[in-house]
């Protein structure tokens, strides 16, 4: 199915109706062929009203069963329409400014934007290599800034009563992986390491301790404490751009973020990055074909 869409007049007239989308999510996910969600290895009938079943075990399902859309009853139309805003909002996209856009409640447009954000979440699985930055950052605003009766009481320079712990490693003029982690010590971000750069590969870091790294790694350092922020080649500049633009981004758009989430929004600047070159079309149809492998633990509102 060809489909050449670039703006958000052009998805309307690419997506006159219901039927519209249906057909076009069938052809994401199937390709033309239906597969039981059921048993994978099943024939399956087409039935009326989009519907279909499946020969061995006898059950209706729909191209919805098993997606982002799954138990919906907002219409594909506005998940389009949702998807779109989001992945073109630069700086990110507020629940409040998508409920009016789209018409549905506050509380809907925030589940609709958390369960996209779900489909975001196997692009931060990436490997990688060459020249790696590393770095690590705290979310959660600094503590003389809150009112009086929201300070944390001995919460101090990097601490985790009050901020997150998150650690990122960027492929220079390449993927970013990022992760939250339970904290900043040697063998937690050790582990991390090893688990998402190749072995041979070239990280630069600031004065951090992150263990042995030249066992598997060739590493060079700068230190921050002595104002050292680039010696030839050797910075973390491009890792720290990220996250500028991701507290811009809670600071401007969000607002607030609860430690429980935070790494839905990573996930989400996390994707944003590595797709920031790509053409708005395939950066869509990329979300759609996620979204039949996105989690779909129930969500409940909640700030």
């Amino acid at each position: 199915m060809i489909c050449k869409f670039n703006s958000l007049t052009d998805l309307f007239k690419r997506f006159p109706d219901e039927q519209s989308c249906i057909r076009y999510l069938e052809w994401i996910v199937w390709k033309g062929h239906p597969v039981s969600p059921f048993d994978p290895t099943s024939k399956v009938y087409k039935c009326k009203n989009n519907q279909y079943k499946c020969k061995n075990t006898g059950k209706l399902f729909n191209v919805r069963y098993g997606t982002l859309f799954h138990r919906s009853s907002v219409p594909l139309l506005k998940w389009y329409v949702a998807i779109w805003m989001f992945m073109t909002s630069g700086k990110g996209l507020s629940s409040v400014r998508l409920s009016k856009d789209i018409e549905v409640t506050q509380k809907t447009a925030w589940l609709m934007l958390h369960r996209i954000r779900e489909c975001f979440s196997n692009e931060n699985d990436s490997k990688l290599d060459g020249v790696v930055e590393i770095d690590e950052t705290f979310v959660g605003g600094k503590n003389k800034n809150r009112h009086a009766n929201k300070k944390v009481k001995f919460a101090r320079g990097c601490s985790y009563k009050d901020k997150t712990p998150v650690f990122g490693m960027k492929q220079r003029k390449g993927k970013i992986v990022a992760k939250v982690v339970e904290n900043t010590r040697q063998r937690t971000l050790y582990k991390e390491i090893r688990k998402t750069i190749k072995v041979g590969s070239t990280i630069y870091s600031d004065e951090w301790k992150y263990g042995n790294l030249n066992r598997y790694y060739k590493h060079a350092f700068i230190d921050h404490s002595r104002k050292q922020y680039a010696v030839g080649e050797v910075t973390t500049n491009s890792i720290e751009s990220f996250w500028a633009v991701l507290k811009r981004s809670i600071v401007g758009i969000y607002h607030s973020v609860s430690r429980k989430y935070l790494q839905k929004y990573i996930w989400e600047f996390v994707f944003r990055h590595n797709t920031c070159k790509f053409e708005p079309q395939k950066v869509f149809d990329r979300i759609l074909a996620n979204s039949y492998y996105t989690n779909l633990k129930a969500l409940t509102y909640a700030v």
